[in-house]
């Protein structure tokens, strides 16, 4: 964060539809007509269906609006290129980005300010370029909170299993027990980014909401729901998070990728007779909110849905 410049207030914040997670600030109004660009900065994003929600729903509102994939893998950058790809966007003039895995939580440290969520959280997904400062925003937190009310409104979640404490792992541990889990048993490859996590919910939620965990095996023949937050499933590292054997029909199973929108998790979970939601819903919700940031601008959830369902059905070349 820069000590040059005064960040701006964050209070008098609008909240995001939905009222899964704090509400977040909103951008200056844009005028209909303006010309806007933005961009989404992560490793293998090719297959995102971004682009075309954000570039269609900004047809609605009369913007010119164009979203550019900055895509690690495609350049052949580490993810230690990103505070590069973050000035070069500011002084080309972006509106804003969103950032993706692997670079949520560092993208943190890049910002003059951040939303409360984004705080909370200590991850963002979307920075916002406003009068020469950076905001950090967490539109993944609301996004999946939303999701899940409508998608698994009944499921019983007093022992929830979470995959994966990144950036993503913390935006939905924090989601979890807004939409009222009772306890989140955290496991990642890596110990003490679990542990880490399991500190931050429970400082923020309460004592006993939060554990870090090894063992899954005994965890899932008693828990309600599983949530993968991990990039294992997408197209760029096929397979499944967990051994099928663990999962039982009384499981339910939550994967936030959606690219394929049926993992190979979520096709198993299926057949083992569990309920299930795809990340099309999350993906969805979260590109709604960052659209708002972006321009000022209510965006239609459900017309960006239909969006991203039709960008999932095109060619991309």
């Amino acid at each position: 964060m820069s000590a040059s410049k005064s960040p701006p207030s964050m209070t008098g914040t609008a909240a995001m539809p939905g009222g899964g997670c704090e509400s977040s600030p909103i951008a200056l109004s844009t005028p209909p007509g303006r010309s806007i660009v933005v961009g989404l900065i992560g490793a293998g994003i090719q297959a995102s269906r971004t682009p075309a929600m954000h570039e269609r729903e900004a047809v609605h509102h009369g913007l010119r609006y164009v979203y550019r994939l900055i895509d690690l893998d495609r350049l052949g950058l580490p993810a230690s290129a990103l505070d590069e790809l973050v000035l070069a966007a500011e002084r080309l003039g972006f509106a804003g980005l969103n950032i993706t895995h692997p670079c949520k939580q560092a993208a943190a440290r890049l910002v003059d300010a951040l939303s409360p969520d984004a705080e909370a959280i200590g991850a963002i997904n979307t920075i916002v370029f406003e009068d020469g400062h950076r905001i950090g925003h967490n539109t993944d937190c609301s996004g999946f909170a939303e999701s899940f009310r409508c998608e698994l409104p009944e499921v019983p979640r007093e022992r929830v299993v979470l995959l994966g404490a990144g950036g993503a792992g913390s935006a939905v541990g924090h989601a979890l027990l807004k939409v009222g889990a009772g306890s989140i048993a955290v496991f990642d490859t890596a110990r003490g980014k679990a542990t880490a996590l399991a500190r931050q919910l429970e400082d923020r939620h309460g004592r006993g909401r939060a554990t870090a965990v090894e063992d899954l095996r005994p965890l899932l023949r008693t828990a309600d729901g599983l949530v993968n937050t991990t990039p294992v499933g997408m197209a760029k590292y096929p397979g499944m998070p967990v051994a099928a054997d663990l999962l039982r029909p009384e499981l339910w199973v939550a994967d936030i990728v959606y690219f394929p929108i049926h993992t190979e998790l979520l096709r198993c979970a299926k057949q083992r007779g569990c309920h299930i939601m795809t990340g099309a819903g999350m993906a969805t919700l979260q590109a709604a909110h960052a659209f708002r940031l972006f321009t000022g601008l209510d965006s239609n959830p459900e017309r960006m849905r239909r969006h991203f369902d039709i960008a999932g059905i095109e060619p991309t070349g």
